[in-house]
Order: structure tokens, then sequence, then C-alpha cells
């Protein structure tokens, strides 16, 4: 019996090493399909979005806690919401750019009236905010389907936004209830959502203009 478990063991160790060995090929494999400007620009994307979900995290627990950097932590998402507009400039142009940052700017600032409202116990503030906020998220995606329909489909881009918004709901209830587990829990699947958005967005603007990625 025990030998028998040995080989089964070895014989599991060995379909692991080999799957680990076919994966790692492919991911070199692809790779060394994607130009360095494709990379380049695919990574830069994620780092926009990781400041997103990481500053709009800050802001949630400063203004949680009332804590003296909320106003600076505030500035810094803002700016954020200006660089993923200037991300999108050279490809769609000053005033798409600037169209994305106000959108963007507005989708932080209602974030931040439903904190208020939710610490204050107000419901008809909160669900009014709450209610613009979803209705913003729909403006953003239509913005991007606008953009780019053939490789940022209307329904994808409003479930990718509304999925932002109720793990970023989770994360602030969570964190305003006190309940830390879950609240870290909530900011462990927005990471995960925002890097597959990021992805989302980088891929589909080098589809569209692949001769801005060839070298």
């Amino acid at each position: 019996m025990i030998g028998s478990r040995l080989k089964l063991s070895r014989y599991g160790l060995v379909v692991l090493i080999l799957f680990a060995a076919l994966t790692s090929f492919s991911f070199v494999d692809l790779k060394k399909k994607q130009t360095d400007s494709a990379v380049a620009f695919h990574d830069a994307m994620r780092k926009l979005w990781e400041d997103h979900v990481t500053w709009t995290r800050l802001y949630i627990v400063s203004a949680v806690a009332g804590l003296p950097d909320q106003g600076a932590t505030a500035e810094r998402l803002l700016k954020n919401q200006e660089d993923i507009g200037d991300a999108i400039r050279p490809y769609y142009g000053d005033e798409a750019g600037d169209a994305l940052t106000e959108l963007l700017k507005e989708h932080i600032l209602v974030a931040a009236e439903l904190i208020d409202a939710a610490k204050a116990g107000d419901s008809a503030a909160f669900d009014d905010a709450n209610a613009r906020w979803y209705a913003n998220a729909d403006e953003i995606a239509a913005f991007l389907n606008s953009a780019n329909p053939e490789n940022w489909p209307l329904d994808e881009m409003q479930a990718m936004m509304r999925d932002h918004l109720d793990l970023t709901l989770q994360e602030a209830s969570a964190r305003l209830n006190g309940d830390y587990e879950a609240d870290i829990a909530a900011y462990e699947e927005i990471h995960l959502q925002i890097l597959h958005m990021a992805d989302m967005l980088s891929e589909g603007i080098i589809n569209q203009f692949p001769k801005e990625f060839r070298k």
C-alpha cells in the first residue's frame, strides 16, 4: 500500500513538473510574440489601475477613521484619474482624454459622498449618491465602448465597471463595520478584478492601433 502511494506521489510530482514546464514555456513563448512597446504599455496600464484601487483603499481607510491625511490622499487619488486620462490621449486625442478624466473624477468624488453618507447614517443621501455612482459607471462603460466598440463591447464594459463598484462597496462597508477580515478579502478581489480590467483596456488599444506597437 505504501509503495503504491509512493508511486502515485512520484507520478503526481512528474505531472506537476511537466505542467509547470509547459506553462513556463507557453508564457515565454507568448512574451516572445509581444513587442517591447506592447509589453510596456500593458504593464503601464496595470500600474495605473493598481494605483487606482490602492489609493481608493487608502482613502477609504483615512475617511472612515477621520485621519489627517484624508485630504492629501484624495488629491493623490484624483491625480490618478488624470494619469489614466493621459494614457489614452495618444490614441484617442485630448478631448477624449479630458472626457475620461472628468468621468473618473466624478467616480471618485461620488464615492467620497457615499462614504460620508454611510458614516453619518444618512440613508437618503447614501441612496442618492449610490444611484449617481452606478449611473456614472454606465457612462464610463459607454464612453469606452464608443471609443473602441470592436474590442470593448458595451455589455462587457458595463459588467466590468459594475463589478468594480460592487467590490469597492463591499470593501468600504466592511471597513465601516470594523469587519477587517472581510475588508481585506474584498480588497484582494478588487485587486484581481482591476488587473483583468486593465488588461482588457490595454489589449483593446493594442488591437485597435497595432501600428503603434510594432517595436
